[in-house]
């Protein structure tokens, strides 16, 4: 299916457009000590303010924004199901880049507000046909409105 733009044709639907801006609930993760410590050992850390679990490695805050769920929930991809996909006429989704900016550690006793919502939606065409790019922003602050973590996820459809 195409929309009409102008003098151009558009793979994206008015309803996809409409949900630049939607957001996720926001989610809210305690940090602990022994947390960053499991995970530091796991992902074979070697600095010792990580395996003491003093401050978090870069990456801890992936699977620690990660809820859990029923496996049956998961796609095939072993991702949960995005209520922020809209509804598209391509279906295959793939990773297109992350971009991340950190302002400060993540510490033992933190309380983490993470939000997520669609910033942006567009349309390229690539060598093998046209692509759709949706662009997400994932924002990390303390519970006292403190910035952590700023991150700009870009998924590729085709």
């Amino acid at each position: 299916m195409t929309v009409e733009r102008g003098d151009a044709m558009s793979l994206i639907p008015d309803a996809a457009r409409a949900m630049v801006g939607a957001s996720d609930p926001p989610i809210r993760v305690e940090i602990s000590r022994q947390d960053i410590r499991k995970y530091s050992m796991a992902t074979e850390q070697r600095q010792r303010k990580f395996l003491d679990g003093d401050e978090a490695p870069p990456m801890f805050l992936f699977g620690a924004l990660r809820q859990i769920g029923p496996i049956e929930d998961l796609g095939p991809d072993g991702i949960p199901a995005g209520s922020l996909l809209p509804n598209l006429p391509l279906k295959r989704v793939m990773a297109g880049g992350t971009k991340t900016r950190y302002f400060r550690a993540v510490r033992p006793g933190d309380v983490l507000i993470a939000s997520r919502s669609l910033a942006e939606i567009y349309e390229k065409s690539g060598s093998q046909g046209p692509l759709i790019f949706l662009v997400y922003k994932l924002d990390v602050r303390t519970e006292t409105g403190e910035p952590v973590v700023e991150e700009l996820q870009t998924r590729i459809v085709r």
